[in-house]
């Protein structure tokens, strides 16, 4: 397979299996771009050959496997992708670029420092090491590693609900995965996203930090925020500055995006209509800024259960 051909999105027609991953998702509006790029972006927005808002992800996850089944496979693309994901508000069209080669490098440096072994495994004769010379060369130049769009497998870090509340789901049901035996396919029937403005979600991180710090020093502070006199921050607090921190590298009127992805294929109509990740972590949140560490516990409590015993089918598979 040519490298060429790993370039153009394809035509997404027919059912396409789905990674079971969540995404989270930062749209800048067209004011945030360079005047180049923003009248780029404001061409492709308009285009009829771009990938619609349903397939988007069907066709970059066709693209990434093309680049997987190539011989030999290709780690990361010889250029950046030209693609975004496009959304309209208010009048005002926001985009998230999908970086697919700068996200294609980071993910090698991860796995490189993660096992060594299994990448080398993956990508023999070189290739990735090629990437990586690739990728210093262009960080060299490069003013900043910042990302618009980050992955997780399997299931959704607790601090990934943080930003959002309740009433800002879209929630479109479709086929589902059947007991767990049917694979997951894409549809543009079957959705679970939220959506919310970067001030808004930026508050309620601070806000969500500033109780689990108040909280940290408690004797019956718990899992939530973590022992008293530990030397680790509890993970929770870890990712939820990252995440913090992450928001501030992007234009004040972005907009902030939770997709679970495939993840919707691994749950019935029922169950994801049921799902209230975010009002239990919100809820847990509030109880904790109000002192109330018990029930705050076990809101955090729930739902790891919930979200472990789906990551669980990662082993199971």
């Amino acid at each position: 397979m040519c490298r060429s051909c790993c370039e153009a999105p394809p035509a997404c027609h027919d059912a396409f299996v789905l990674p079971y991953a969540a995404y989270l998702r930062v749209y800048e509006p067209l004011s945030a771009f360079s005047d180049a790029d923003g009248r780029r972006w404001a061409a492709y927005a308009g285009s009829a050959d771009r990938p619609r808002r349903a397939s988007a992800l069907e066709a970059e996850q066709a693209l990434a496997l093309r680049r997987i089944i190539a011989l030999p496979p290709i780690v990361a693309p010889a250029e950046e992708s030209s693609h975004a994901y496009v959304r309209w508000a208010d009048g005002v069209t926001y985009i998230c670029p999908w970086q697919t080669r700068l996200r294609s490098w980071l993910a090698v440096a991860r796995l490189r420092a993660a096992d060594a072994a299994l990448l080398a495994a993956a990508f023999p004769g070189g290739q990735a090491d090629a990437a990586a010379g690739a990728f210093a060369r262009w960080h060299g130049q490069a003013s900043s590693l910042r990302v618009y769009i980050q992955a997780s497998t399997w299931s959704v870090p607790l601090s990934w609900f943080v930003p959002f509340t309740a009433d800002e789901r879209w929630l479109v049901l479709g086929p589902s995965a059947d007991g767990g035996e049917r694979a997951a396919t894409a549809s543009v029937t079957r959705t679970l996203v939220y959506s919310t403005a970067m001030p808004e979600a930026r508050r309620r991180v601070a806000r969500a930090l500033g109780a689990m710090r108040r909280a940290q020093g408690k004797p019956s502070a718990g899992p939530v925020t973590g022992r008293p006199g530990a030397n680790d921050k509890p993970r929770v607090v870890t990712e939820l500055e990252a995440i913090g921190s992450w928001l501030e590298e992007f234009h004040p009127h972005s907009l902030l995006e939770l997709d679970y992805g495939g993840l919707v294929y691994l749950r019935s109509d029922e169950e994801l209509r049921a799902d209230e990740s975010v009002a239990e972590v919100n809820a847990a949140i509030t109880a904790l800024a109000s002192g109330e560490q018990e029930l705050a516990i076990a809101m955090y409590q729930r739902l790891q259960a919930r979200w472990r015993a789906l990551k669980a089918r990662e082993l199971a598979s």
